[in-house]
């Protein structure tokens, strides 16, 4: 879930200077299972099921290219996984594809009894999703599932990328928990289009780099007053990152989204921002509690999604084989 700076790990942006995302992992998980299949097939089991006899057959992409990247896994495989929101393909805005990305990458890595760092896993997410799939998407996504926890990224020119933890006190952790709201705005994200658009412009509008330039002055302010526990500008910065990203492409926003966003605003809350690459998805706000049951009488046609922020990235949680 990302608070301030979105946008500005899209290469086409910073290649010529640096970005900045601030984002936290909250308590909603991808699960994957890897086992041992006593036959000589791959099984791919998720909203579709494949049973197939060679790698290059698997149609779900970041499967099929993870096992390709991991190495040494060619048969007798089972690779399941399930989501507690809706699959990757839906286009959330909360990160689904890259969890699955780090997720996969972290199964079979501890399927051949490997160990690797949080960020090897967020490397080869992107290696995956934005070079070998050849997405246009950022970094973000996949750095927030490896590394887990709210954090600083800053994604430089060479590609290096800074991960920065944020600790909060406990009393501001659950302030900060106290205050956020989650509405699924039942439209689904197309982000290759908004996205492609989004570089488009970047590489060819001297607005939109400005635009993204003060997204990562958001980012870097927002960063510096929680590491101070200072949490009263969150609502402010959310809602000034958000008037900025919308104008970055055309399919950001729409009249739906725009209306949902200002009821909530006349309901009380203090700023927020649509999650993800834009055009539906989840919408994110900062509220205190006292306003809570205005805002969600004025999005009542909404489903709300109950989060906490999450303190761990991806990790394996049982593992069978001994090495």
């Amino acid at each position: 879930m990302s608070f301030s700076g979105g946008g500005s790990d899209l290469k086409a942006f910073y290649q010529t200077g640096y970005g900045a995302v601030v984002s936290t992992t909250i308590n909603k998980y991808v699960y994957v299972i890897v086992n041992k299949k006593f036959d000589d097939y791959i099984r791919v089991s998720y909203s579709q099921t494949e049973l197939v006899y060679d790698i290059e057959k698997i149609q779900h992409n970041i499967i099929r290219e993870a096992l390709k990247l991991v190495g040494g896994i060619n048969k007798g495989i089972d690779i399941v996984y399930m989501a507690d929101v809706q699959p990757y393909d839906w286009g959330t805005g909360l990160g689904s594809s890259s969890s699955i990305a780090v997720g996969v990458l972290n199964a079979l890595y501890a399927y051949k009894g490997v160990q690797v760092s949080p960020e090897m896993l967020a490397e080869q997410a992107c290696k995956i999703e934005i070079e070998l799939l050849d997405q246009p998407i950022g970094k973000q996504d996949q750095y927030a599932a490896a590394f887990g926890g709210l954090n600083y990224f800053r994604f430089n020119a060479d590609d290096n990328v800074i991960a920065e933890p944020i600790h909060l006190d406990d009393k501001s952790r659950r302030y900060l928990n106290q205050n956020l709201l989650l509405f699924n705005t039942n439209m689904n994200s197309d982000s290759k289009a908004v996205l492609s658009e989004q570089k488009a412009n970047t590489l060819t509008k001297e607005e939109t780099r400005n635009k993204l330039i003060r997204m990562v002055g958001y980012a870097e302010q927002l960063r510096s007053e929680l590491k101070q526990n200072n949490l009263d500008n969150i609502g402010n910065t959310l809602h000034q990152g958000w008037l900025a990203k919308r104008e970055l492409a055309s399919k950001i926003s729409n009249d739906a989204i725009n209306d949902y966003y200002e009821r909530a605003i006349k309901a009380g809350a203090i700023g927020g921002k649509l999650l993800g690459s834009g055009g539906g998805g989840f919408l994110l706000f900062y509220c205190k509690p006292e306003n809570h049951e205005n805002v969600r009488k004025a999005l009542a046609d909404l489903k709300e999604l109950q989060v906490e922020l999450s303190s761990h990235g991806s990790e394996i949680i049982y593992n069978s084989r001994h090495f």
